[in-house]
């Protein structure tokens, strides 16, 4: 990383150079610091910067793909995060070298194809310029930005050098959501019509990341690159200027998915959220969280519920989309889900001799068959399965969909144009908790 002063001197000119040597190490890399390796026509080049928690999370789904070489390692913990990933590739067998400097990384190592990018938001738009400035597909982590001033800067940055920006909404990519937006809602338009949304991501209490003493980072650095402290280093996501609260944090990974398959970006939004249960003056972002959107489609007004809470873990994180025919149950978390059609609805044989939904679970009991019900209630539907089995790394297919863009072979699922538009639907929920009223959305909004 380094600060924003010094980041002036990078531009698009200054890095034609790696440009091209991007595009011609696919067949041969060049001499690198003392050593010449012949490369596969598929190999790609990688750098990770940023090498925390969900850098490593990265990392390890992107050791299951075959065809990466990781080459180098950028992060300002020196002595905890990067020599803890240099470790970890060394090991697999990839010869990395370390940086604190990004930009130093960026003028060192020649034959870079590709950067993956999962340093704090605030971070993500000068590092994911400046990577693409200097001729790299970037895959960066969401939230996009903070900023949608500066997300709309990457945007613009993807479209001017030509190179990939993949934002890391991985939902879109995997094997699951793709079936259940596909098959069930696009093509057989299971659920009926889509009227209401309800979705959630809750933890329990945790307290705030601590650190080894020994291995604190010193103040001049942690400065230098905008902490004012080890504490806020490491829980950054509370912190105002660096990240945006669990809304953003866990929230933008959800929300992303109700427009994704209502196909269309919410009208309105209202939130209720405070800091209630943590000290704020080390919380600064909101500890819980209730939104409403409105959306309008082609067949009429959804309105979609989400909370996320950081004070109870209650039935952890899901999306539930509810028609006049039927229910989707969806988690990120592969052993959930469930498809439950409405009794007045036709029936699913078709969709079930297809594969599109698994064979119903009948869960009546003798009990059950004997209990009369009150006017008021009905009987609940029996649940089908989604019939995706997937048991990889939550990132893994995101990151292959991203290097198989690189390689020329896919279309991006997450491109920054979509990136973005998440980050205005996401970000305006903060705005409209201190607003304590209904915002609406501009149409322009979301253009760019």
């Amino acid at each position: 990383m380094n600060d924003k002063k010094s980041n002036k001197c990078i531009n698009r000119r200054s890095f034609l150079s790696y440009s091209a040597a991007a595009g011609a190490g696919l067949v041969m890399s060049r001499m690198a610091h003392g050593r010449e390796t012949i490369r596969k026509p598929d190999d790609i080049n990688v750098a990770i910067l940023g090498t925390g928690a969900q850098g490593q999370v990265l990392l390890n789904a992107g050791l299951k793909i075959p065809g990466l070489r990781f080459k180098a390692v950028c992060d300002i913990w020196t002595d905890y995060n990067q020599k803890r990933a240099a470790g970890l590739l060394k090991k697999y067998g990839h010869e990395v070298n370390s940086y604190v400097d990004y930009l130093e990384m960026l003028a060192q190592e020649k034959d870079l194809d590709a950067v993956i990018i999962a340093t704090p938001d605030f971070w993500h738009a000068e590092h994911a310029i400046s990577c693409m400035n200097a001729g790299l597909h970037v895959y960066c982590e969401k939230e996009m930005s903070n900023s949608l001033e500066k997300a709309r800067q990457m945007v613009s940055a993807s479209r001017e050098t030509g190179k990939l920006l993949q934002i890391g909404h991985q939902r879109r990519s995997n094997p699951r959501y793709i079936h259940c937006y596909e098959r069930l809602i696009k093509e057989a338009k299971i659920l009926g019509r889509i009227t209401t949304i309800n979705a959630q991501w809750n933890r329990s209490v945790q307290p705030d990341l601590g650190w080894p003493k020994n291995y604190a980072i010193p103040p001049e650095v942690l400065k230098k690159y905008g902490f004012e402290s080890m504490e806020q280093f490491r829980n950054w996501r509370w912190y105002r200027k660096l990240g945006g609260g669990p809304i953003v944090d866990l929230g933008s990974h959800q929300i992303d998915i109700f427009s994704w398959f209502l196909g269309t970006v919410p009208v309105s939004v209202i939130a209720s959220g405070g800091t209630d249960y943590y000290d704020r003056k080390s919380h600064e972002w909101y500890d819980t969280v209730m939104a409403i959107y409105e959306f309008q489609t082609n067949d009429g007004i959804v309105r979609a519920f989400y909370q996320t809470l950081t004070t109870n873990s209650n039935q952890g994180y899901f999306e539930v989309f509810m028609g006049d025919q039927g229910t989707l149950f969806i988690s990120e978390s592969a052993g959930r889900g469930g498809i439950y059609r409405e009794q007045t609805a036709p029936e699913w044989t078709k969709w079930v001799d297809m594969g599109y939904v698994s064979a119903p679970v009948e869960e009546t009991t003798l009990l059950e068959e004997a209990l009369v019900l009150d006017v008021r209630e009905t009987i609940a539907p029996p649940q089908h399965g989604i019939p995706v089995v997937f048991n990889d790394p939550y990132h893994k297919p995101h990151l292959e969909n991203f290097f198989n863009a690189v390689r020329g072979t896919k279309k991006l699922n997450c491109p920054a144009e979509i990136g973005y538009e998440t980050a205005v639907s996401v970000l305006k929920v903060n705005e409209a908790v201190e607003a304590g009223k209904k915002l609406m959305f501009a149409h322009d909004e979301f253009t760019l």
